[in-house]
């Protein structure tokens, strides 16, 4: 008959009087490592709807919806974090740092999937020559801050930080034609190509 190590001895009489070591989760909350990655959260204050968070989704949980035609055009982000597998590039990725995050939370069972969304909605920005979708108006005004005196160099950018400043307004109205007085407007790349290329 073969003895039990006292190694395994101490141990199995240890677990008898102190209790087993493993957390007494569902019975007590379980807290989870400092660096745990778990559910990813959007910030509104930080998130300013760049979709870089998008763009580097190995799971392509995160979907943008642009809707332009709105009262008030508006760009919604949304997260269905039961196709995540937390790998944190989303956090990586975001220009701000501050936009989305992953928590320590974990314990996301529910019974309907619907439920599984995490969502943010950011302003458009359209152009104001053809109308297609510029960018959400948050981003443009933090790449002007970001460029500071720089930003002068290009009106859709200098426009973005004056309206930010509450010194400009942005009227969108599709014009028939593009003039020379449109060079200091928000343009979409091709508008202000054809409007240099006129003028």
């Amino acid at each position: 008959m073969r003895y039990p190590k006292l190694r395994e001895l101490k141990e199995a009489i240890t677990a008898l009087i102190k209790g087993p070591y493993t957390s007494k989760f569902p019975f007590e909350p379980h807290v989870p490592e400092k660096r745990f990655r778990g559910k990813p959260e959007y910030f509104k204050d930080g998130c300013v709807g760049c979709k870089a968070c998008a763009e580097v989704c190995p799971t392509d949980c995160i979907e943008v919806k642009d809707i332009p035609d709105a009262e008030t055009p508006v760009r919604k982000l949304e997260l269905h974090y039961d196709s995540c597998i937390f790998c944190g590039q989303c956090q990586a990725a975001c220009i701000t740092q501050e936009g989305i995050k992953l928590s320590n939370k974990f314990d996301l069972a529910i019974f309907d999937r619907s439920q599984a969304i995490e969502s943010v909605e950011k302003e458009l920005v359209l152009c104001e020559g053809c109308g297609c979708v510029i960018g959400a108006k948050e981003h443009l005004a933090w790449v002007a801050k970001k460029l500071g005196p720089l930003a002068y160099s290009s009106p859709t950018s200098y426009l973005s930080a004056l309206k930010e400043l509450k010194l400009a307004y942005l009227d969108i109205q599709k014009s028939e034609e593009l003039t020379r007085q449109d060079r200091i407007k928000v343009l979409c790349p091709k508008c202000r190509r054809e409007v240099t290329l006129k003028t």
